[in-house]
C-alpha cells in the first residue's frame, strides 16, 4: 500500500480523488504534462458555457451580417445622400450668384464700397464653416411672414443657406483674382473703342474669367460637398443622420459601425473623386495653375 486515494493521478503525481485530467497546448505549458481542473471550475466553465451558447446561436441564427445590414439600408441610405447632394447644390447656387455681385463690388471704383466688400469676404472665408452654420441655424427663425402669408424655414433650408455664406466669400474670390488677372491691355482697348465699365466687364472680362474660375470653382463645390455632413449636427436628416439612426434600429452593435459609416465614405468618394479629377483635367487644359 503506498497511500494513494483510489482514483488517484498517474504514477509519480501527487493527485486528488477529484480532479480531472485536461491537456494544454505546449504552448501553454512548459513541460507538457497534463493539468488537473477541479470540479469547482468545471461547474463553472459549465454554467457559462450554458449561458453563452444560447446567445451566439441566437446571433449566429438571428442575427443579421454586415453586408446584409447594408444591403438593407442602401436605398434610405442613397435618399440621405441625394439630400446631401441637393443641399451642395443648392448653396452653391446661392452662393455663386451672390459671390459674383460681391466679388465685382470688391473691385468697384467708389472706396467705401470696395473696403465694404472686402471686409465681408475675409469675415466669411477665415470663420469655420460650422460655426456660420451654427449662426444661421440659431439666429434665423422658424418661419417669416412675407405680405400677410407665413412662410417656414425649415432646418434644410436655413442649412443651405449657412452653407451659402462661405461658398459666397470663396466664389467672391475666385471673382476678384480672375478679373484682376486679365492683362490691362485688354481694358485699355475697351475703353479705346468708347465702352462703358460696366459693358467691359460684362462683355469682355468676365466672359475671359470663366475658363480661369471654372476649375476653383468645382473644387469650392467639392468641399462644400463634403461639408454638407456637418448638418447632421443641428438636426437635418442627411445622410450622416440616417446612418446613426440605421445604427441604433440594428441594436448598435460594433461590428456594424465601421461598414455603415464606410459605405457613407464610398458614396461621398465615388461623387467627389470624379469632380477632383476632372477639376485637374481642366486646370491642365485652360493652364490656371
Amino acid at each position: 500500500m503506498n497511500g494513494r486515494p483510489a482514483g488517484g493521478g498517474p504514477p509519480g503525481e501527487g493527485g486528488h480523488p477529484g480532479d480531472l485530467p485536461v491537456l494544454l497546448p505546449s504552448a501553454l505549458s512548459r513541460t507538457g504534462p497534463e493539468t488537473r481542473l477541479r470540479p469547482a471550475h468545471a461547474w463553472l466553465l459549465c454554467g457559462l458555457a450554458a449561458v453563452a451558447l444560447p446567445a451566439w446561436a441566437q446571433a449566429g441564427s438571428g442575427a443579421s451580417s454586415p453586408l446584409e445590414v447594408v444591403i438593407r439600408w442602401a436605398p434610405l441610405l442613397l435618399t440621405g445622400f441625394a439630400f446631401n447632394v441637393a443641399i451642395s447644390l443648392m448653396a452653391m447656387l446661392l452662393g455663386t450668384l451672390a459671390g459674383t455681385g460681391l466679388g465685382i463690388a470688391m473691385l468697384a471704383e467708389g472706396p467705401v464700397l470696395r473696403r465694404l466688400a472686402w471686409t465681408v469676404t475675409q469675415v466669411f472665408r477665415n470663420v469655420p464653416w460650422l460655426v456660420l452654420l451654427f449662426f444661421v441655424m440659431f439666429l434665423v427663425p422658424f418661419q417669416v411672414t412675407v405680405l400677410g402669408v407665413r412662410v417656414p424655414l425649415p432646418d434644410w433650408v436655413k442649412a443651405t443657406f449657412g452653407f451659402a455664406l462661405p461658398v459666397m466669400a470663396n466664389v467672391a474670390e475666385i471673382v476678384r483674382g480672375a478679373v484682376r488677372s486679365v492683362p490691362t491691355t485688354q481694358w485699355e482697348a475697351a475703353e479705346s473703342l468708347a465702352f462703358t465699365r460696366r459693358q467691359i466687364l460684362w462683355r469682355i472680362i468676365l466672359p475671359q474669367c470663366a475658363k480661369r474660375m471654372l476649375p476653383p470653382w468645382m473644387n469650392v463645390y467639392a468641399l462644400i460637398a463634403m461639408a454638407t455632413v456637418q448638418a447632421s449636427i443641428v438636426g437635418v436628416t442627411e445622410m450622416l443622420t440616417l446612418t446613426a439612426q440605421v445604427h441604433a434600429a440594428e441594436g448598435g452593435r460594433p461590428e456594424l459601425f465601421a461598414p455603415l459609416y464606410g459605405f457613407a465614405l464610398l458614396c461621398f468618394f465615388l461623387y467627389c473623386y470624379p469632380i477632383d479629377r476632372l477639376t485637374a483635367r481642366l486646370e491642365r487644359r485652360f493652364e490656371t495653375r
